[in-house]
């Protein structure tokens, strides 16, 4: 089982998917068992419900305008969330992204 659980949410789960491969590339250099997966803003109710919740959730910038309702669901479930800076996100800077989630655990 995964150290920690960082879940990216987006529009579709699939423009993230490619940022979530440069964050596990990032996680496994500094040797660190993370499970990082992406999926659609549809599923964060099922995820933060679920047995392995996340123990931090980051929302792609397209989707920033659902922040303050995602976030009401977050601070219920103990756990924080954010936007991804727009330009690390354009940038596929995983580490920097990575960074972020581990400032927030």
């Amino acid at each position: 089982m995964a150290d920690k659980v960082i879940m990216l949410a987006c529009a579709a789960g699939m423009s993230t998917s490619m940022l979530v491969q440069r964050m596990q590339d990032a996680a496994k250099s500094a040797g660190k068992d993370y499970k990082i997966f992406a999926k659609s803003t549809a599923d964060i109710d099922s995820e933060l419900a679920s047995s392995e919740k996340p123990d931090v959730l980051l929302l792609g910038p397209q989707v920033q305008y659902m922040k303050n309702e995602v976030k009401k669901k977050t601070d219920e479930a103990g756990i924080p969330m954010d936007v991804i800076n727009m330009m690390d996100y354009g940038m596929m800077k995983g580490d920097k992204v990575l960074a972020t989630a581990e400032a927030m655990m």
